[in-house]
């Protein structure tokens, strides 16, 4: 550490204010969620409220001597505010309750550093702190003002804080160059996906709304799962087999949360950057939850921060165990999927999710019927190869009827392979569509 705190506990006094500006205002049982899922043990909950903030010390000289009273009641050692507290609010505070405080963005920082499992996930962590950090060395401790001395070393010297600084720069340096290695390395892999035309499905969604339980779902994947915020942290890929559309690369994402850090989202852009250059968008939200529609402005403002707010959608509304619904597909008035109800946990609707995906990523599938002469059977035996022919019959001249389907890459590549024209078998409003690029 670059400097010296009092020792954290894990019995926590909790602070929550309620602002009269609905932007500002948090959600006091997400509040308690994050604490628990930091490890903490909630002691009790003080609220207030306040048209804004006080400019020392957030709450007020009132509310500070409540909070002292609260911490030796509670035997307490550690305040939290769902609240994002400036340094010198936050420095005020512990010389006042001579303890540890933490704001959300804090809070949340513990968590991800718990969570965190990869060594990209561990670097983004490290570096969200750093950053954080830099803003908060200026506390007071005396080993931050004294001067550094000794033989060769008289002079005008620096203080231990502004070598701390020094440090710390020089690590969040260290950091972004060792992240940028990251984001070049999977624009590689996002190339060659589309070099090889692999569509990718990217899950986002507010934090516990199912995202990592669905995932496991479709792919039977092991990614860690449980009724918390922020479960999973770090991006996981699988393969997934879509009917009409074949392989497809399924991305399990950092969930949102209202309020997110931004110097959590810029830490995260790397990973994020899956869900921005994703050829479709999962949004799972939680059916059940009575903020679901506050949740969904989150989510999408996040995505609006990262640039994927314009790419193609699709809602799955899961969880609906906890609502007795019934799994169903609502459609656009085009009849393009739009939403998918289902319960991730019970496995109820993913044939519908399958279909809807089959669906929003065959859009450039082939559906055509083929007349081929005898001496054209080496086409014909490679449309059986790819399972593309549904019907097949001859007519009274020898012609081959086929009824084909299948996507319009593996059609291409076909024709490619036997040195065959495309526009000699397409009929010409197949002809002008472009080839889907992943």
């Amino acid at each position: 550490m670059f400097f010296e705190r009092p020792d954290a506990g894990e019995t926590a006094v909790l602070v929550h204010v309620d602002f009269q500006d609905e932007q500002e205002r948090e959600d006091p049982g997400e509040f308690l969620e994050l604490v628990r899922s930091a490890g903490a043990e909630p002691a009790t909950l003080l609220t207030g409220s306040r048209h804004r903030p006080d400019s020392r010390t957030f709450v007020g000289s009132g509310k500070v001597e409540e909070l002292r009273e609260a911490m030796v009641v509670h035997d307490a050692e550690l305040v939290i505010f769902n609240h994002a507290l400036s340094p010198s609010q936050e420095r005020n505070l512990e010389r006042e309750l001579k303890c540890r405080v933490l704001d959300r963005t804090g809070l949340i920082l513990d968590i991800f550093a718990q969570r965190a499992r990869t060594h990209e996930g561990k670097l983004q962590v490290e570096l969200a702190q750093l950053e954080y950090m830099s803003t908060r060395l200026v506390r007071g401790w005396t080993h931050l003002e004294r001067q550094k001395g000794g033989i060769g070393l008289r002079g005008p010297g620096e203080t231990q804080l502004e070598t701390d600084r020094r440090l710390l720069r020089a690590r969040i340096k260290a950091i972004h160059k060792r992240l940028d290695r990251v984001r070049s390395q999977r624009t590689q892999n996002r190339r060659a996906r589309s070099r090889a035309e692999i569509p990718s499905v990217s899950l986002v969604g507010y934090t516990n709304a199912g995202k990592s339980t669905l995932f496991n779902a479709l792919t039977e994947a092991e990614v860690y799962a449980a009724d918390q915020l922020f479960a999973t942290l770090d991006p996981t890929l699988r393969r997934l087999e879509v009917v009409d559309v074949g392989p497809v690369v399924l991305a399990d994402t950092v969930g949102f949360i209202r309020h997110l850090p931004h110097k959590l989202v810029e830490a995260f852009r790397a990973t994020l950057q899956e869900a921005a250059e994703a050829t479709l968008l999962v949004h799972v939200i939680d059916a059940a939850d009575p903020d679901r529609d506050l949740n969904v402005t989150q989510v999408e403002t996040v995505l609006d921060e990262i640039g994927a707010l314009d790419v193609p959608m699709l809602k799955v509304m899961n969880k609906i165990d906890l609502l007795d619904s019934a799994p169903r597909i609502e459609r656009d008035g085009e009849g393009c999927p739009e939403v998918v109800w289902l319960s991730a946990r019970e496995g109820r609707g993913l044939e519908l999710l399958g279909q809807a995906l089959s669906e929003r990523l065959a859009e450039d599938v082939i559906d055509v019927q083929l007349t081929l002469t005898p001496e054209q059977g080496r086409l014909r035996a490679g449309l059986h190869e790819l399972g593309a022919v549904r019907e097949e019959a001859f007519d009274d001249r020898g012609h081959i009827l086929l009824e084909v389907r299948l996507p319009r890459r593996d059609f291409l590549q076909l024709m490619a392979r036997l040195g065959e024209r495309p526009d000699d078998y397409l009929p010409r409003e197949l002809q002008e569509r472009p080839v889907w690029e992943g």
